[in-house]
Parts: structure tokens; sequence; C-alpha cells
């Protein structure tokens, strides 16, 4: 009986849906601290060549080598855009993830942001799995342990998984940084709920999603499991950013021994951020 407990919860595990999800500079109605008259004020803004320049820098130099570093490569990874997104950009950014099949790019006329990402999750959920669902920035980065141990965190501790709708995964340790010309500044950081390495995962039978739940307020809503794991989330730091003026004070340039693990806890390589924002 017990080790067919156990290899229930070990199948469901393993067999457990895993979304993330990214809001690619999409003109939403809310969602940005910075507002705008109108979506094609906020479209003007969001398209601006510079800023998306260094969107795409931050993306390639950050967000996408973590997602193919993932040591577990089972999930699906939504990119949501604007319809209007420029043509030559989209071509970029496909151009950029084509040799990333979890990708998928949707794109969406402008709507109030909860309900679009949630609706886009949606569209790509499957019915009858629990469903591990994460939000990532186009400038952050997570741990390239992070889909397998949320798979981990289900099966050890699946009772609780099994008898609550939803249940928050919360990597607490990263770092702040910047990615500069002369290479990857950073500082270290422990926070709570930070949006960044973190999930929320939904038994089969419940229809939500993480855009559901305001990240740093998940804990008044849901049980939750708080991890303590070392380097599993980088926040990217940045002028475009909502939280530049906020963090990221105290950064320095990393060493040679630093700039190896942080390419093996993320994939990013602080050669390629070199030559990325030397450009």
């Amino acid at each position: 009986m017990l080790f067919s407990r156990y290899l229930d919860r070990r199948r469901a595990a393993r067999k457990a849906q895993v979304i993330g999800i990214c809001r690619f500079s999409y003109p939403a109605l809310g969602g940005f601290k910075t507002e705008h008259e109108t979506p094609q004020d906020r479209a003007r803004f969001l398209y601006a060549p510079a800023r998306l320049d260094q969107r795409f820098r931050l993306f390639e130099a950050f967000t996408l080598p973590c997602l193919r570093a993932q040591t577990d490569p089972d999930f699906t990874f939504l990119i949501i855009i604007g319809e209007d997104f420029p043509p030559e950009r989209l071509a970029q950014l496909r151009a950029l993830t084509a040799d990333l099949p979890q990708v998928v790019i949707q794109a969406h006329p402008p709507g109030r942001h909860r309900t679009v990402m949630a609706e886009a999750i949606a569209s790509v959920r499957q019915e009858g799995r629990y469903c591990i669902q994460f939000r990532l920035d186009d400038d952050d980065a997570m741990g390239v342990g992070f889909v397998a141990k949320c798979r981990k965190t289900l099966h050890q501790y699946f009772a609780l998984f099994q008898g609550s709708r939803h249940v928050a995964i919360d990597f607490t340790r990263g770092y702040n940084a910047r990615a500069e010309p002369q290479g990857i500044l950073a500082e270290p950081a422990n926070q709570l709920y930070l949006g960044v390495a973190f999930a929320i995962v939904f038994r089969p039978d419940v229809a939500l999603s993480v855009m559901n739940f305001t990240h740093h307020e998940v804990w008044q809503h849901m049980p939750t499991i708080t991890r303590t794991d070392p380097d599993m989330w980088v926040r990217g730091v940045n002028d475009h950013n909502d939280s530049g003026d906020r963090i990221g004070r105290d950064v320095t340039l990393l060493t040679a021994e630093q700039e190896t693990r942080f390419q093996r806890a993320f994939g990013i390589s602080a050669e390629r951020v070199r030559a990325l924002c030397g450009r």
C-alpha cells in the first residue's frame, strides 16, 4: 500500500504540466507602474527602438540562457506580445527562440494584464494534470534546476498538494544583477515571495492560474513552501524596469570565479554579456 502511494505521487509529479509566462513589451491595460493615457501611447513607449534594443539584450543575456540550461526540459514557456508588435522585432524574437521548442509566442490585442495572461495560460493548459505555473520577466533568470526542483517538491510533499487547491513554492536566495559592457555586476539577495523562481502548483480540478494572485501576498491565500537553495534567481536591474531605482545599489563586478559560478547556476555567460552589452 505504501509503495503504491509512493508510485502514485511520483507519477503525478512526473506528469505535472509546467507552464511559464513572460510579458515581452506587451501593451497591457494596467500591469505597469508607469502609466499612459491610451494603449497607443503605451505601445509607442514600449516599442521605442532604444528600449527594445535593451530588452532584447537583457532577454538574450539573462532570460534565454536559463531556459536553455534547465535540467528538466519538460515545460512550456509562453511569450506574450502585442498584436501590433513590430514585424521586424517579431522576426528577431522568433530567431532568438528558434532553438527552444518549449517557447510558444502569442500575440494579443491590448487588454487587462492579468486577464490576458490568465487566458494565455488556459489556452495551453491540459486537463487532468497537476499544473506548476511560474512568471518570468524578460530581464530575469531562474536557477537551472528550477523546473526539476518544483517537480521534486510536488513529489516530496504530495499530501499537501493533494489536499490543497493550490500551493506556492518560493525560492528565496538569488542576486540583483546588471548586465554591462564590462560584464555582470551583482549582489547576493534574500527575499520572500519576490516572484522570480516562484511557482504556484494547481490541483487538476482547479482552473485558476498564477495570474490570479499577487506574488508578494500569496501567503495570505494558500499554503506555501519556502526553499533556501542557493543561486536560484537573478533579478535584472536596469534603466527601464520598475525596480531599478530601489535595488542593485551595491552591485559589484563578478570575479572570474564568480562568473564561473553564475554560468553553472543560471547558464549565464559573462563573456556573452560583455559581447551583447558592448555593441
